[in-house]
């Protein structure tokens, strides 16, 4: 069993999805990356099936990009 903190509990949680298994869960944003790449080695021989949601990683993505001026026009 994993032990959770107060922290862990308020830390922002992502969700991912996996087409194949037909499953969303949300994880936490410090845990994403080791979640998505043991549920993909277990369940599906390590092939990128689970995801960050697409919709939430784009919209992440142009956040990245307003906040670093990539979107800013310059005329």
């Amino acid at each position: 069993m994993t032990n959770t903190t107060d922290a862990d509990e308020d830390a922002p949680r992502v969700p991912v999805v996996c087409p194949a298994c037909e499953t969303t869960s949300r994880v936490p944003l410090s845990d994403l990356a080791d979640a998505i790449e043991r549920h993909n080695d277990q369940l599906h021989d390590g092939d990128d099936v689970a995801e960050v949601d697409p919709d939430i990683a784009d919209r992440i993505a142009d956040l990245a990009a307003t906040d670093l001026g990539l979107l800013e026009d310059d005329g």
